[in-house]
């Protein structure tokens, strides 16, 4: 993996950590009465999570081939169970930790996957007989 990819890792996974943030306000929002000002708060606060989610995304999809950071994302699947755990005190089952301990050990193993040649890169080494 290149050291610039690292990076832009990092900052996918910090804005997956955002992403996750917008659950917490949206079970926030479920407790209150329907357009109430608290409830009219939550919403406001997801939909700006989401925004800067949004436009994070655009910026690292530029940097990072779509299938990594899409198979990246589940990772908020682990957020969830850490912002359970830390905000709503939930409790962490046997089930919970088995589908988080899957969930990273299927993001390790497509990194550590040989990457597939596209076709263009397939033809030009045909054309040049320099494989790269």
């Amino acid at each position: 993996m290149k050291k610039g990819n690292l990076k832009y890792l990092l900052i996918l996974h910090l804005m997956l950590m955002l992403y996750s943030l917008s659950g917490i306000a949206s079970k926030w929002a479920a407790e209150e009465t329907f357009l109430s000002v608290r409830f009219c708060l939550c919403y406001a606060c997801i939909i700006a999570l989401l925004g800067v989610y949004a436009i994070g995304w655009q910026q690292i999809i530029k940097h990072l081939p779509l299938t990594t950071a899409f198979a990246n994302k589940s990772v908020t699947i682990v957020w969830g169970v850490i912002w359970g755990v830390l905000v709503f005190r939930e409790a962490v089952t046997v089930g919970k930790v088995i589908g988080a301990v899957m969930v990273i050990a299927g993001v390790v193993l497509f990194a550590k996957a040989e990457p597939k040649k596209d076709s263009e890169s397939m033809a030009e080494e045909k054309e040049t007989g320099d494989p790269q």
